[in-house]
């Protein structure tokens, strides 16, 4: 049969080019550098991003871990003291910090905070928020237009048996239209004054939270400085399992590889001060003349919240996880609540204080978020707003 014969003699040629080749192949293989992921906890604790110097730390770093290069991490000391914001977790309930902020630019005492820090849906405000009023048109359009709706639009399910139950593309676009050059250098610009922003991911191999500086990965000059800020607000944005997790290129003696980054909140939906700083004696004293200002804004509900889950798995998985949510945050505003009593700090907490009618499965709800930037609004004018405590009931 001349054509099985035809066929195998094509075979036999197209074998000996490849092993012709094969030399060439492992040549390049070894040319080319291979991204891993870390091989032990030991080389992931110890890994850094390549030509960025201490632009992170972890949440549960220990007192002697602390960040090296102080003068790019501690906030330069003013008259006065310190006002410090931080902006929780909590999705669409975003608009609640949204409309916190419009009010407290539209009454004109709002501070220039020095310290800023943001997690999952706070982590997208938080850069504007610490550039300042200016940019409240900016939130506002963000998440009161109805443009979050892209997020979950039709085109971007993946389904129950991919990475993620929904595409990274919507949120990744959303936050590179809005995240340009030009707002890097302005954040670079606040960080030289010696203010801070802080954004706060998960690395989903080590189990640790991770705090990255901002202000000092956009003050780097480095070409790829904007990637890299993009690619933290997209990993705290991402909630585990909706979006999928971000990789980023870390290096630890000498190897490359990647890490997986995924939603702060996973681990704390707050980012307050390092753990061992909130557990020390050591507490540090203020100056004759100074305050300490600590005003945390809770975009979700603190109380509880009545409704009848349906004995099905996704209800009650969904319903069990709200409950954590909600726990995880009481334990993190009781610890900064007794850490401000034995420092003398003032405390301030702002939540959402109404049952707004909510559905996970219909997450980014136009009429909700306008709902709870409203109440966020209308309270702060009120003066009902910030409470000297956390209340849970």
């Amino acid at each position: 049969m001349p054509g099985l014969r035809s066929i195998g003699v094509q075979k036999e040629r197209l074998m000996r080019v490849l092993v012709a080749l094969l030399p060439f192949v492992l040549i390049l293989s070894g040319c080319m550098q291979t991204l891993d992921r870390a091989l032990d906890a030991s080389e992931a604790d110890k890994a850094s991003i390549a030509g960025y110097g201490e632009i992170r730390t972890y949440l549960d770093a220990r007192l002697d871990e602390a960040p090296r290069d102080a003068r790019n991490w501690a906030p330069a000391t003013k008259r006065g003291g310190l006002d410090a914001l931080m902006i929780s977790g909590g999705g669409a309930g975003g608009a609640f910090s949204v409309g916190v902020l419009s009010a407290w630019s539209a009454k004109g005492t709002r501070p220039q905070f020095d310290v800023v820090t943001g997690v999952s849906t706070g982590a997208l405000i938080a850069p504007y928020a610490f550039l300042g009023s200016a940019h409240d048109d900016t939130l506002v359009n963000l998440y009161t237009s109805g443009i979050a709706q892209e997020l979950v639009r039709t085109k971007g399910i993946v389904g129950l048996f991919g990475s993620s139950l929904l595409r990274a593309g919507p949120l990744r676009q959303m936050i590179e239209r809005y995240i340009t050059p030009a707002l890097l250098e302005q954040i670079a610009a606040e960080h030289r004054k010696g203010r801070r922003l802080f954004i706060l991911t998960t690395n989903l191999d080590t189990q640790r939270a991770v705090v990255w500086n901002m202000g000092a990965i956009a003050d780097s000059g480095r070409p790829d400085a904007l990637k890299l800020f993009q690619d933290i607000l997209t990993a705290s944005a991402s909630i585990p399992g909706v979006y999928p997790a971000v990789m980023i290129k870390a290096e630890s003696g000498g190897r490359h590889f990647e890490e997986m980054h995924s939603d702060g909140g996973s681990a704390s939906q707050v980012l307050m001060m390092p753990q061992a700083l909130l557990t020390s004696s050591n507490r540090p004293l203020l100056t004759k003349g100074q305050s300490v200002n600590f005003y945390v804004i809770v975009n979700n509900a603190l109380m509880p919240e009545f409704a009848t889950t349906p004995d099905k798995t996704l209800p009650v998985i969904v319903r069990a996880y709200s409950i954590f949510i909600k726990s995880q945050t009481q334990s993190a505003l009781t610890a900064l609540y007794n850490y401000s009593r034995l420092t003398g700090a003032h405390f301030h907490v702002a939540s959402i204080d109404a049952q707004v009618p909510y559905s996970m499965f219909d997450p980014f709800n136009t009429n909700y978020m306008r709902a709870v930037y409203n109440l966020g609004y209308a309270e702060f004018v009120a003066g009902t707003l910030w409470k000297d405590k956390p209340v849970f009931r």
